[in-house]
């Protein structure tokens, strides 16, 4: 006799068969995957690694871990999956990786992301993922949960929603404030000291900010980094035994023919470049979400693109660049695989927040690890400077540097960029870190920085040079140092050689003015004083200052003293065009920062001055400088005369 059954047990048998077959799919599916794991944990490996063309997120870069051991069950596989998929997801900056991933190791590793950025120092850097052409990582790859069957119910992930763009709301360009330097009174200070200034990111900032139609901000203006823009024709020196030459000019200043200019020239032995040592670059690239934008990143890319050029095969380059966190696309590469260099350089991207500690800590890291005994160590910070995690405190960052410096790898920085570009971080890191600072801001200048001006760059050939120069009060009653507000040394530091000061580059010129006031003469700005004895010393003698300059040469650590008089009978009668085209450029920066020293000298003063040299200017800059104070003049107006002081004819 059989059993009957009801209609209603119908639906319920149904379900139980179909639960059944779901479990039993399910079953095969999980048996499936953890047999393959057993059999293969390399392929789960490969199926997790990025193909070469993918880009993944600086933020992650640091954090991955190399995984040589397959997971024990499906579980503990998914965990790891899980988080690398959390950290692909943060909206950093994009970073190619085409020779496996790499990672920084510390003492004690950590690991590093946007809220929690490791503040260990870097002893080494290991490859910890491994090349993988992209036709065998697909080969080898686990099949993804989108091709699973759909009968089974798994659903793709949704895809990642894109890094939002950058917006900057509004102008955080950040300047040191300083004071221009004082009037002073011979008899009551006769010397001054002063550390030597390769850098003239200023100028070509300033530039930017005329050609934009925009009035620069007063600390934005240096005069020195105006002044040291453009080459003097100083007399060079005849061989690397004496590194550079001093020279001198003494004449009636141009826009006051009762006070006198001295000019101080210094140049530096021009090495060509098929002979210069080599090279170990390390290019540190700001790749945060502050840098998408035309004038930063891919202007930054073009640049390094040029330098990468002229490489040679003994050279060695490496990239790292940082975001959130720091990430190396390019180990040590020699400089004839440029394909290679240029091709990691077209592959970065802009995103996310701006770590910059820890991307110097990496830098420096690197440099160290392929040094080159008597060669160039360098690295080249590209940034417009907006650190906003990690190390952010200013002096944090110096002294960081400053401690890597004595390693002999140098710092160069190179700012780009505007509206958030911090020109004082930038140019303080520079000067701490045996370095220049330059300004970018069109493939021109890139091109004179990294190219025409490649070996004073690079190669150092003078370290820590100071000037100090003692003015006779017998024959000088003032004097004003133009510009080096922020170079200025006590005169103790002078002789002192563990005080830090600047350092010269191959071919480098350096160009200082004072502007002075003789005994007698009408145009004393300090007013008398009571008690002060003003009788002049027996005869006065003939010379007006005596320059001493001292400098280290570069792996040693005692300096060379040279010494060299200024003599009253030196003053000529007309200042030569390189001391007139220096003087117009010295009095454009003080123009453009309120015009209160140059009796009156105005727009028109400085532009017909300039346009009046005869000498050549190929390169146009003489031509540019003149079209710039022409815009000045229209954007800012009629400069008033700050003193009642007739102009000289």
């Amino acid at each position: 006799m059989h059993a009957r059954t009801s209609p209603a047990a119908s639906p319920r048998l149904i379900r139980n068969h179909l639960g059944a077959a779901l479990a039993a799919a399910l079953a095969l599916s999980l048996a499936a995957c953890q047999a393959t794991g057993d059999l293969a944990p390399s392929q789960s490996q490969a199926a997790q690694a990025p193909p070469k063309n993918q880009t993944v997120g600086t933020d992650a870069t640091a954090d991955i871990r190399s995984r040589n051991d397959a997971p024990a069950d499906a579980a503990a596989a998914a965990e790891p999956a899980k988080a690398e998929a959390e950290r692909a997801n943060l909206g950093a900056a994009t970073l190619v990786k085409p020779a496996g991933i790499v990672e920084a190791k510390s003492a004690a590793p950590a690991p590093i992301s946007a809220a929690a950025p490791r503040e260990q120092s870097l002893d080494r850097v290991e490859v910890t993922g491994s090349r993988v052409a992209p036709t065998y990582a697909k080969r080898m790859a686990m099949p993804s949960v989108a091709a699973a069957p759909a009968s089974i119910g798994f659903l793709a992930p949704p895809p990642p929603p894109p890094a939002p763009p950058y917006s900057q709301p509004a102008n955080t360009e950040k300047y040191a404030q300083r004071e221009d330097n004082p009037v002073q009174r011979t008899r009551e200070q006769p010397l001054s000291t002063f550390s030597i200034d390769v850098d003239t990111g200023s100028y070509t900032n300033v530039r930017r900010m005329l050609n934009d139609g925009v009035r620069p901000p007063a600390d934005a203006v240096r005069a020195e980094e105006f002044i040291n823009y453009f080459d003097y024709g100083h007399a060079a020196p005849t061989s690397l035994a004496t590194p550079f030459k001093v020279s001198t000019e003494l004449a009636p200043a141009p826009w006051n023919a009762q006070r006198q200019l001295l000019m101080i020239g210094i140049k530096g032995y021009e090495v060509p470049k098929k002979n210069l040592p080599p090279a170990n670059l390390v290019f540190l690239i700001d790749t945060s979400g502050s840098m998408n934008s035309p004038d930063k990143l891919p202007l930054l890319k073009s640049a390094f693109s040029m330098l990468a050029k002229q490489l040679r095969p003994q050279d060695r380059i490496s990239i790292v660049v940082y975001a959130g966190s720091a990430g190396l696309v390019l180990p040590p590469t020699p400089g004839d695989r440029q394909e290679e260099i240029l091709a990691a350089l077209d592959r970065l991207q802009a995103g996310g927040s701006t770590n910059g500690g820890d991307g110097i800590r990496l830098a420096y890291a690197m440099a160290k690890q392929a040094y080159v005994k008597n060669g160039v160590n360098r690295v080249i910070l590209a940034t417009d400077g907006d650190f906003n995690v990690g190390t952010v405190d200013n002096n944090a960052l110096e002294t960081m540097v400053a401690d890597q410096r004595k390693s002999g790898v140098a710092l160069t920085t190179l700012g780009f960029g505007s509206g958030n570009y911090n020109d004082e971080l930038s140019e303080k890191l520079a000067d701490v870190g045996d370095g220049n600072h330059a300004y970018i801001d069109t493939l021109q200048e890139a091109r004179k920085v990294l190219v025409e001006e490649m070996g004073s760059t690079l190669l150092t050939i003078a370290r820590d040079v100071k000037i100090q120069i003692e003015f006779n009060p017998a024959l000088v009653a003032e004097y004003r140092l133009i510009g080096y507000e922020n170079r200025l040394l006590k005169r103790e530091d002078f002789a002192n050689d563990k005080v830090d000061a600047g350092d010269i580059g191959a071919g480098h010129e350096v160009t200082a003015l004072y502007e002075l006031t003789p005994v007698g003469s009408s145009a004393t700005r300090l007013p008398a004083l009571r008690y002060a004895n003003e009788a002049a010393s027996s005869g006065g003698g003939n010379e007006i200052a005596n320059l001493k300059l001292r400098y280290k040469r570069p792996g040693e650590d005692h300096s060379v003293l040279i010494e060299t008089p200024v003599q009253r009978s030196s003053l000529r009668v007309v200042a030569s065009e390189p001391m007139r085209m220096a003087a117009s450029v010295a009095a454009f920066a003080d123009a453009l920062r309120g015009a209160s020293q140059y009796d009156g000298w105005g727009w028109d003063q400085i532009a017909a001055t300039a346009r009046g040299l005869k000498q050549a200017d190929p390169s146009g800059q003489r031509a540019e400088f003149v079209r710039l104070v022409e815009r000045a003049k229209a954007q800012i107006g009629d400069l008033k005369p700050s003193s009642g002081v007739a102009i000289s004819e």
